[in-house]
């Protein structure tokens, strides 16, 4: 049985909401899956293996386990890679025996969720490579945002560990993070970093866009600066403006080809929101046969 567990994350309210999506719980007709019912006899058994068509990074494997479970308790699953291991196109991930019926009914929703994860720890393992290769940084960290589809926040941001980046913030409440729309409402980088300060936030993150602004962020007591859509040689002065005294972040205008350049300025990270906005799915299937 698997044993996934994620801060904040309920897994068997997560598998019983998807699997009830799927089968049309409460709709007309709804609350069954016709083709399975009415083509696959009651006591068939099945068995498959779970295998990448691609290079990938591995993710949601624990998430498919439990979705198989879920309608057949007693099916055997053997993973045979790990959450976070590379492997070559053509592994096999995962093999399945059980009920059919049960094995069917689930394959959809364990697909998904595995494709979409893996296909997020893939891309941000790219841009971690990117990032620290030739011409890059080596101690830059990657960073992932806020850029998730609703409900699947704990998840992609799991799939982007998973990849080598690092969680940034994990929604609106665990750190301030101070844009330009607030700086807009309060006046001035320094107001608004000092607002925040006041009201006892003990985690300020401030966006600058540009490097007089700098020295009112810090004045005011910003603790991590979020250098946005600055090019490399703008992001390495400001780099050394900061000279240290708190952490700085690059954002905005990062992919592939611009990554290696915006982390050799010596910024101490880098946040790429199109990790869990715009990562493909990974090519994986899953066939089965009779035993």
């Amino acid at each position: 049985m698997t044993s996934f567990t994620l801060p904040g994350f309920d897994l068997a309210k997560f598998i019983r909401e998807t699997l009830a999506e799927d089968l049309g719980e409460g709709l007309p007709g709804g609350g069954r899956d016709v083709t399975s019912e009415s083509v696959i006899p009651a006591d068939a058994r099945f068995s498959g293996v779970m295998d990448s068509r691609d290079a990938i990074v591995v993710a949601g494997l624990p998430l498919a386990e439990a979705f198989f479970r879920h309608l057949d308790p007693e099916c055997v699953i053997e993973s045979l890679v790990h959450d976070g291991d590379k492997v070559a196109a053509g592994t096999d991930l995962m093999r399945i025996a059980g009920k059919a019926r049960a094995l069917l009914t689930a394959e959809r929703s364990a697909l998904n969720i595995v494709q979409h994860l893996s296909g997020i720890a893939t891309m941000t393992q790219a841009y971690v490579t990117a990032m620290r290769g030739p011409g890059g940084n080596p101690a830059c960290t990657l960073l992932d945002t806020r850029k998730t589809i609703p409900g699947l926040r704990f998840l992609e941001k799991y799939a982007t560990r998973q990849g080598g980046a690092q969680n940034h913030r994990m929604g609106l409440w665990d750190a301030a993070m101070i844009k330009d729309n607030h700086v807009a409402v309060a006046g001035s980088v320094g107001e608004a970093v000092r607002r925040a300060r006041e009201a006892g936030v003990t985690r300020i993150i401030c966006e600058v866009d540009r490097l007089d602004q700098i020295e009112p962020a810090l004045a005011a007591g910003a603790h991590h600066l979020l250098l946005d859509n600055m090019d490399p040689a703008t992001l390495a002065e400001a780099v050394k403006q900061v000279a240290g005294r708190v952490p700085t972040e690059a954002s905005g205008g990062v992919n592939l080809q611009t990554i290696a350049a915006k982390a050799a300025g010596g910024v101490d990270y880098i946040s790429v929101g199109r990790l869990t906005q715009s990562a493909p799915a990974a090519d994986i299937g899953l066939d089965f046969k009779p035993v």
